[in-house]
């Protein structure tokens, strides 16, 4: 039986404000061992969050995953970097794509998926500021689209 894979913990709605998002995939984390059970308790925090490539490799950092209460003398750093886990052309497409100016690797959101921890991180390319207030006017717009065929499916 497939397990559930709509189980959200951290989401970072900041970043589609701040960027166009081009591409996304989904990474695994290598994780220690509180750091599993405090992702399960749904204390983990990808606002600041951001990924970098060393050594040919990806990295994600700022990404806040609080202390296991129960962990005592084996808990975690909150604020380490943490490897994720991609597949080696998916990493060179990363690569390639990162070096041209403006674009950036954003974790978008950490869920839980068949019992693993998962990353959707997204290439992005950052807006510029009538950028973003041309997409509050379509969310502005559509909220009222929204609103009026609403109220009038009332009447």
């Amino acid at each position: 039986m497939a397990k559930k894979d709509s189980n959200v913990i951290a989401q970072n709605k900041k970043a589609s404000h701040d960027y166009h998002i081009e591409e996304t995939f989904e990474a695994g984390m290598v994780l220690q061992g509180t750091e599993i059970k405090s992702i399960r308790a749904g204390k983990m925090n990808i606002k600041d969050a951001f990924a970098k490539i060393q050594n040919g490799e990806i990295y994600l950092w700022n990404a806040h995953i609080n202390t296991y209460e129960q962990g005592n003398r084996y808990n975690h750093d909150p604020l380490r970097t943490r490897k994720l886990l991609l597949h080696k052309k998916q990493i060179n497409q990363l690569i390639g794509a990162s070096k041209e100016e403006g674009y950036a690797i954003v974790p978008l959101k950490v869920y839980i998926k068949n019992g693993f921890a998962k990353v959707l991180i997204g290439l992005a390319k950052g807006k510029k500021k009538f950028d973003k207030r041309e997409d509050l006017k379509k969310k502005d717009a559509k909220r009222e689209i929204e609103r009026a065929f609403r109220d009038k499916q009332r009447v």
